[in-house]
């Protein structure tokens, strides 16, 4: 039987010293005399940078363009909608029902590489168990600390489903994959999914809080799962001979990724994952490599027993590219590729959650050379390019929204910088 190995070792860095802070201005109120915020302004490294709000959103989750150029937007209650031309659908008809509770319910969607001839999209989604035993209780695992809500004894997993968008709705929903167990209660469900160039759709599969899937091979949990778009097995998987769910797994040894996508240079799929207490993580997953979780990590488990950390691990795990200490409690990741922000190219933008920030990455390769910080004093969930190079934030929590970042200066020359001529 083939067995994980990493394939190649990187140094792991730590935060560096040259952090650059950002500072925000002030809201700008509405007509009403009310303070939500509307508009404002943020200093950072790269000049002053303007912040509009353009959609209020209930615990939004993820974001993808459709060829059309409006934007499909998740809920994680239960809702998927459509934003174009400054407004926001009605809640699309069909998607399927989800376990919403913490941090499960409608996360992520992607649209299919050739949607144009076929309309299909994906929505990771968590479901409950078809049937919930009694008297069922949540593991509350002491290395998790006090942060466990031992009232959600539901059974549930993530699942992909696939269905066609046909004005406005979803037909011919189809589940393509599944988490190969449920859990009681919990989060950790990953969630982001991807399309990479060759047409494969790659998912996050988080470790459920449960620590030991993540290095078990009969289980998909804690991996970079790989399928076809319709949910089979591509013949040149690293697993493709060995049994399900290992026949679908691209890496492991994953924590709770919460941000993918696909270097637009060099067509690298990278992600980060939350660490446990600080030591989050930015990785570029290979083929049968091995992350450590949860037998190495930069960071500490909550009840504040110490975790091995990755230099310790000789050549057993793959080392982070970068790891975050203290932790930013990473969601979504988006590599710049608009003309918008012209010093950002190439540069890896990532949620922050907890430090409520917009991080931007320098890469050198495949090593982090700056990090610069944009602070919106919000959640950020997840991040994306919007079509005219400026820059799309989701906020998480009840009252989120979507929000927009443009270089703050007169609304020709942005137009002009963010021009496709």
């Amino acid at each position: 039987m083939t067995a994980f190995r990493p394939l190649t070792k990187k140094l792991a860095l730590p935060l560096v010293s040259a952090l650059a802070l950002g500072t925000a201005a002030p809201a700008v109120a509405q007509d009403d005399g009310s303070e939500e915020m509307v508009s404002w302004q943020v200093e950072t490294t790269s000049g002053t940078i303007q912040v509009e709000k353009l959609a209020s959103l209930e615990f939004p989750w993820g974001m993808e363009y459709l060829p059309s150029g409006a934007m499909l937007i998740t809920e994680k209650p239960d809702a998927l909608y459509t934003f174009m031309d400054g407004e926001l659908s009605e809640p699309i008809a069909g998607v399927p029902e989800v376990a919403y509770k913490n941090q499960g319910g409608l996360l992520d969607v992607a649209v299919d590489p050739d949607f144009t001839d076929n309309q299909y999209i994906y929505l990771y989604h968590v479901v409950a168990a078809d049937v919930q035993p009694e008297g069922l209780e949540v593991d509350a695992d002491p290395r998790l600390g006090p942060y466990v809500d031992e009232s959600d004894t539901v059974l549930k997993r993530g699942q992909v489903a696939r269905a066609r968008l046909v004005d406005g709705a979803l037909e011919d929903v189809e589940i393509i994959w599944s988490q190969s167990q449920n859990v009681v209660g919990l989060g950790h469900f990953g969630g982001r999914l991807t399309f990479a160039p060759d047409g494969k759709l790659l998912i996050t599969s988080g470790e459920r809080q449960s620590f030991t899937p993540a290095q078990d091979r009969e289980s998909n949990l804690g991996k970079i799962i790989r399928i076809n778009s319709d949910g089979t097995i591509p013949e040149d998987n690293p697993f493709a001979g060995e049994d399900a769910p290992l026949n679908a797994v691209w890496s492991m040894g994953h924590r709770n990724p919460l941000g993918a996508d696909i270097h637009p240079e060099t067509e690298e799929y990278w992600i980060h994952e939350m660490g446990a207490l600080h030591g989050d993580e930015l990785n570029k997953p290979q083929a049968e490599a091995n992350y450590g979780w949860p037998e190495v990590s930069n960071g500490e488990h909550y009840n504040r027993v110490e975790i091995p950390h990755h230099e310790t691990a000789l050549d057993e795990y793959e080392r982070p590219a970068y790891y975050w200490r203290p932790a930013i409690s990473p969601s979504g990741l988006e590599f710049y590729d608009g003309k918008m922000f012209a010093d950002w190219s190439g540069n890896a933008l990532v949620g922050s959650l907890s430090a409520q920030t917009l991080v931007r990455l320098e890469l050198d390769g495949d090593n982090v050379a700056r990090e610069h910080r944009i602070p919106l004093n919000l959640r950020v969930r997840d991040v994306t390019t919007a079509l005219d190079g400026s820059v799309y934030v989701l906020t998480d929590y009840q009252d989120g929204a979507l929000l927009r970042l443009t270089p703050a200066m007169a609304d020709d020359t942005a137009a002009e910088q963010g021009s496709d001529d």
